[in-house]
């Protein structure tokens, strides 16, 4: 079987189908309860087919998007990875750690939280026949996620002793832990850590490879296609390619859809989503409870008057949460109370809910002296609905007197210089779904560049107590207070958090199988 298509006809096919989207009047409420759970086994009337090649468009970064994943910051990027690498593992509620496990075997933890060993999988290759070693892990957490800008993968390093990690043989990695933590397999099994093989210093189209797909071709701002790997460890996939087409424009992503030019649109418009309601050939697949996206606003604490907590108190009292799920996502989402990480175990839902309360935030504007203040919001479509509820958010800021615009990047750009983005003072961002004190310690703790000047060493040292505590409910107690305390000082307006409005074709069968719904990996996936 050969992956080789035609390079001119793939990447024509990027634009095409924009104008064959075809609206109807049904509710996007309509479709949304139809698609299966993603622990329901197939029947034998609806057993896999083998074979085909699935199309699918995301949001790219056009010309700033790269094989190197550790250091690309569109959602393109890391689908594209993860049909590409293999994973450590995926975070999987039904699992018995709570995950399940990818190129590695199990995760043993020591009685006192000091040490993490990880057992690899045995057989697993690379496309170049060599076999996957503890070695390749080291390299891939120690040498390249350690290094990354991106706070996504700096995680393990906030939690790990990658220094000093060491090789136990071939199959074994001793992983030694900065500090006691109880949920460490929580954070290397996030679906976003993936092995490459010892040594890689830079990406490319040929090099070695353990995924499920084989890449064969890629064209930045365009696409990339595969083959399937069929020395895959475990499952090999059903399909015999996958091509990843990147489509910045939610209309002509469901254009592509209807038209047959592609196979799965990922993350729909909320408008655009609607119009497929009724579609006869195409079915809505929206991500569900807690693979929710966080929509929020950062507030600089390194930048006045937002080092005031009265500033930041009155932003989150101006915003009109309803007003966003009903106006920008037609009620199909949920009311955010200032804290990521909604629906997962650990997350603060004994919290009141923050009210809309206009009149208090200008009272809190003037007592600060910040009355008339002058803002910019710079945001952009990283993901379907930031740029409409930024629009919303600065109507209501201006409501309470605040001088607030709207400054619009192009789709890829937002997060493309991250040091920048971390020193605006007002800005657009999305939350990963994973859990709450996972995402603390990813973005916040230690005032790391993504907290945009928090830095508060009592609720890291709370966050990093009740991580360390092995009784769930103290660990839930301890997690509670930590995110009172962002919740009443810090300086994160999440008014909103939405599905990932997925769209496919009705023969598409397997997606969400892959369980890191938010970034699929087709491995799982099939074409009736």
């Amino acid at each position: 079987m050969s992956g080789q298509i035609d390079r001119r006809a793939f990447l024509r096919r990027g634009a095409a189908g924009a104008a064959a989207l075809t609206v109807g009047p049904g509710l996007l409420a309509a479709c949304s309860t139809d698609t299966p759970r993603p622990d329901a086994k197939p029947g034998p009337a609806s057993s896999p087919r083998s074979g085909g090649t699935l199309r699918a468009a995301f949001v790219g970064g056009g010309a700033s998007e790269t094989l190197d994943f550790f250091n690309g910051p569109s959602a393109l990027d890391l689908v594209r990875a993860r049909a590409w690498h293999g994973t450590l593992g995926n975070l999987d509620p039904d699992g018995p750690d709570g995950v399940n496990y990818g190129v590695l075997k199990g995760i043993d933890v020591s009685d006192d939280l000091s040490t993490y060993t990880l057992h690899v999988r045995p057989g697993v290759r690379f496309t170049d026949g060599s076999a996957l070693t503890s070695a390749d892990i080291l390299h891939s957490l120690g040498a390249l996620a350690a290094r990354s800008a991106l706070p996504v993968y700096r995680l393990a390093a906030a939690n790990f002793d990658l220094a000093h990690g060491r090789a136990d043989g071939p199959l074994k990695v001793v992983l030694p832990t900065l500090r006691p933590i109880a949920d460490g397999r929580m954070i290397l099994c996030q679906g976003n850590f993936l092995v490459v093989k010892d040594g890689t210093k830079s990406f490319r189209e040929d090099m070695p490879s353990c995924g499920p797909f084989r890449l064969t071709e890629f064209t930045a701002g365009q696409g990339a296609a595969f083959e399937r790997y069929d020395d895959h460890y475990g499952h090999v996939p059903h399909l015999d390619g996958l091509e990843l087409r990147s489509m910045a424009d939610s209309t002509a992503r469901a254009g592509a859809l209807t038209s047959g030019e592609i196979d799965f649109a990922h993350d729909l418009s909320p408008v655009t989503a609607r119009t497929l309601a009724d579609h006869a050939k195409v079915e809505l697949a929206p991500t569900r409870s807690p693979y929710l996206v966080g929509l929020s606003f950062q507030m600089n604490m390194g930048v006045k008057p937002f080092d005031d907590p009265r500033v930041r108190e009155a932003f989150k009292l101006a915003v009109d949460r309803e007003a966003m799920v009903r106006t920008v996502f037609y009620g199909n989402a949920e009311i955010g109370n200032d804290l990521p990480s909604i629906g997962f175990p650990d997350y603060a839902g004994s919290l009141p809910q923050r009210a809309h309360e206009p009149e208090r935030a200008r009272q809190l504007l003037k007592e600060a002296g910040a009355d008339g203040m002058k803002v910019t919001l710079t945001t952009g479509p990283e993901t379907p609905g930031m740029v409409e509820m930024a629009t919303l958010f600065v109507e209501d800021l201006k409501k309470v007197g605040v001088r607030a615009s709207v400054r619009q990047l192009p789709a890829g750009e937002l997060y493309a210089d991250f040091p920048a983005y971390a020193a605006l003072p007002l800005a657009g961002s999305y939350q990963m779904p994973i859990p709450a004190l996972s995402t603390y310690q990813m973005t916040t703790a230690g005032g790391s560049p993504s907290a945009f000047g928090w830095k508060e060493s009592a609720t890291d040292a709370l966050v990093a107590k009740a991580r360390a505590d092995s009784d769930e409910a103290a660990a839930k107690r301890l997690g509670t207070q930590a995110q009172r305390a962002r919740w009443e000082d810090g300086n994160q307006v999440l008014p909103v958090f939405k599905p990932n409005l997925n769209a496919q074709s009705k023969g598409v069968r397997g997606v969400r199988d892959d369980l890191f719904e938010q970034f699929p990996g087709f491995s799982r996936a099939s074409l009736a």
